[in-house]
């Protein structure tokens, strides 16, 4: 089967046969399709959409590409998985709540998409962790842990592995079935008995709109359910950045503070308890999403998800005091100075994808699939919308590596950064879609 017929199908708005999703992704994993042909093929699909149908095959298809896991533990499997935004570390502390809750969280997680972090980035800064690791170590963790934040080997999903390379640099990412095939493929290789998906909207997702929002949420709920996966969605608000910090290091050491109690973002609180009490309750470990929402503050409150997320980085290769002292172990940008605001007055709007552009610019993302991605880069103090400030407060602190760096990333917060009236205030948890 010419895998150009297959592109040249769908290029025309054609439906795909089965067997014609299969050989493309058969393609796509054993590199007979070269990256011109994965990326036509995602181009595509990017202007002509797939069926429930095609996509549910597509996903089925990649999954199968490579190892699928079997679990044997005496508690229920549950991972979230977030469609990307901008200081979105909420896994970093979700999977030791649930963990510390009964659940087990093997978390298998991506790098970078364009303008959004990736958690397997932030991991990768942590001294010694391995993000990768073969797969008896990444179940012996799971088991004995309750969690595990990986990122793909090349045995599970290995297609979508590749494919999802190839999208971050071809302006392809933001295809709801393309999206719907990438993630689920590698949460149904995992195993799980749930997921729960964090489905981002506003300036800083991939999903900009409400009404996109919930149309990848509802496709993701479909095509899970279609495949035995029990799965809800919350649609969550990404018109500024979750968390006040935006880079890998930063989002780490803002992790650590959360999960200690030495600072949370209120926003990125609220998400991440919420998004606790939705794993809770679908895998029956609490009677109700708020009854969930309670165990998961009490498993933060005292101090449990911060012993499990300390004994995961440990089982993984990093430093066995990491908690103690995470600053120690983290690389630190050289330069350190603030962005002054330029008027008086509130923030009424934040260009929050300009804020991920301006980490990428700085070295903390990917332009292409090959780049090196800088640790110690980003941004701290990031003011929330409706936040009153007189003229020369910090809007924010850019760490950068040179001096340039921090001009281009400082000239990127201005642009991004509005004031005048406050805005009405949002709940970042915006629905939930059973």
């Amino acid at each position: 089967m010419l895998i150009s017929e297959i592109i040249r199908k769908k290029r025309d708005g054609e439906t795909l046969m089965p067997d014609e999703i299969g050989a493309m992704v058969t393609a796509i994993s054993d590199g007979s399709a070269s990256d011109a042909q994965v990326a036509a093929f995602g181009m595509a699909v990017f202007f002509q959409g797939m069926t429930p149908e095609e996509a549910a095959v597509l996903t089925l298809s990649m999954r199968d590409s490579g190892d699928v896991f079997h679990w044997d533990l005496p508690g229920p499997v549950v991972d979230k998985h977030s469609t990307g935004g901008v200081g979105d570390n909420v896994s970093l502390m979700l999977a030791p709540i649930v963990a510390a809750c009964g659940g087990y969280v093997p978390m298998i997680s991506g790098r970078g998409l364009g303008h959004t972090g990736g958690t397997l980035d932030k991991m990768d800064s942590i001294p010694g962790y391995i993000s990768v690791p073969d797969n008896d170590t990444f179940r012996k963790v799971v088991a004995e842990v309750g969690c595990a934040i990986i990122g793909q080997t090349m045995k599970l999903a290995p297609a979508d592995g590749r494919f999802y390379g190839i999208r971050d640099v071809t302006a392809t990412v933001e295809s709801i079935p393309l999206i719907t095939a990438s993630i689920l493929s590698k949460k149904l290789a995992a195993g799980l008995d749930a997921l729960v998906m964090d489905v981002k909207a506003g300036d800083g997702a991939f999903m900009e709109t409400d009404e996109d929002a919930a149309a990848l949420a509802a496709s993701i709920t479909k095509v899970a359910g279609e495949a035995g996966l029990r799965c809800h969605a919350l649609i969550t608000d990404m018109n500024q950045p979750l968390a006040s910090a935006a880079g890998n290091a930063l989002e780490v050491l803002n992790a650590t503070d959360f999960l200690a109690g030495l600072h949370r973002d209120v926003r990125l609180e609220r998400v991440v308890l919420s998004l606790a009490g939705e794993m809770l309750s679908i895998t029956g470990l609490a009677d109700t999403r708020e009854q969930g929402f309670q165990r998961a503050q009490a498993a933060l409150e005292g101090g449990e998800a911060a012993e499990v997320f300390g004994r995961m980085v440990t089982a993984l290769g990093g430093p066995a005091d990491f908690m103690d002292g995470p600053k120690r172990y983290l690389d630190e940008a050289p330069i350190q100075l603030p962005v002054d605001a330029p008027e008086a007055g509130h923030v009424s709007a934040i260009k929050t994808r300009e804020i991920g552009l301006a980490v990428v610019e700085l070295g903390g993302g990917r332009r292409r699939s090959e780049d090196e991605v800088d640790p110690a880069v980003g941004l701290t103090g990031l003011v929330d919308l409706g936040m009153m400030l007189e003229k020369g407060e910090p809007i924010c602190t850019i760490h950068a590596r040179d001096e340039a760096g921090f001009e281009a990333a400082k000239a990127q917060v201005l642009d991004a950064y509005s004031f005048g009236d406050a805005p009405e205030a949002i709940d970042p948890v915006m629905s939930i879609i059973d």
